[in-house]
């Protein structure tokens, strides 16, 4: 007897996941991570005039990175609030950057219309990751770049994912993000491309544990409505146990908080 799974719609997923991304104000979040998007402009070996697509770009980290580097860059994400924030910050440092509201499943550009794709901890969060991956090398020409930033499944944001989702299940068939964060899973994802990796860490310093768990509920999409989606008894459980992983991955010495993250830094050269 054969067994055919049914597939998951991706279409109410997605405006799920919309919905939870526009929720609280990922932007504070963000702009702690904009040493991500320098690193990974230079991990790609981005050049002045080259044609560049963020795609995902929240609140403009590799889109502010690249444009720095004197590249033409298009900014795009599906969260027209966090769009508005990028807009904020290259108007502050007066970058010409375009910017423009975006399916990272369905690109609104034609094929090859970009020497380079950024993605800083954004297109890994696609319901279709197989769709996702496609039409990031159908907007990139041949012998261009696709520079990924992912969390990895064992690092702490890997971790946290796994944790909330004890808690509060994510959509039978889906797979989890994190699996863009490991080798195996880009090589399926980027068939017939070269793939090249790098592990690195990102450091998240906060005043205490309680001080990052604050400011998750706040502020950051899926920490926010995970906790308005739960009673008062099964928020205090998520609670504790977010605060047992932080303190279980603190590395500071003088009572504050400073959280290794690893993610997946991965170059992908288009053929």
């Amino acid at each position: 007897m054969t067994i055919t799974l049914e597939k998951p719609d991706y279409t109410t997923i997605k405006s799920r996941q919309q919905a939870i991304w526009s929720s609280g104000d990922y932007a504070v979040i963000g702009t702690t991570l904009q040493i991500v998007g320098e690193t990974l402009c230079e991990a790609v070996d981005l050049c002045a005039g080259e044609r560049v697509l963020d795609v995902a770009s929240g609140n403009g980290n590799a889109t502010l990175a690249a444009a720095r580097r004197f590249a033409e860059v298009t900014s795009t994400d599906y969260v027209g609030d966090l769009l508005d924030r990028g807009k904020e910050r290259a108007r502050a440092e007066r970058l010409p950057i375009a910017f423009r509201l975006a399916d990272a499943e369905a690109l609104p550009f034609a094929d090859s219309s970009f020497d380079v794709a950024l993605s800083v901890f954004g297109v890994m969060f696609t319901p279709d990751q197989q769709q996702a991956a496609a039409e990031l090398v159908r907007v990139v020409r041949k012998g261009g770049r696709i520079a990924l930033a992912n969390w990895t499944p064992d690092g702490f944001i890997g971790q946290l994912f796994k944790t909330i989702g004890r808690h509060l299940p994510p959509p039978a068939g889906l797979k989890s993000p994190a699996l863009w964060g490991t080798e195996s899973r880009l090589a399926e994802l980027f068939p017939g491309h070269q793939v090249s990796v790098a592990k690195r860490v990102f450091n998240f310093r906060y005043r205490s544990a309680a001080h990052w768990l604050d400011v998750f509920k706040t502020y950051y999409g899926p920490a926010h409505r995970a906790f308005a989606s739960l009673d008062d008894a099964k928020q205090t459980a998520l609670q504790t146990d977010i605060l047992a992983l932080l303190e279980d991955f603190n590395r500071s010495a003088n009572g504050a908080l400073i959280v290794p993250s690893e993610y997946l830094e991965a170059v992908i050269t288009t053929r």
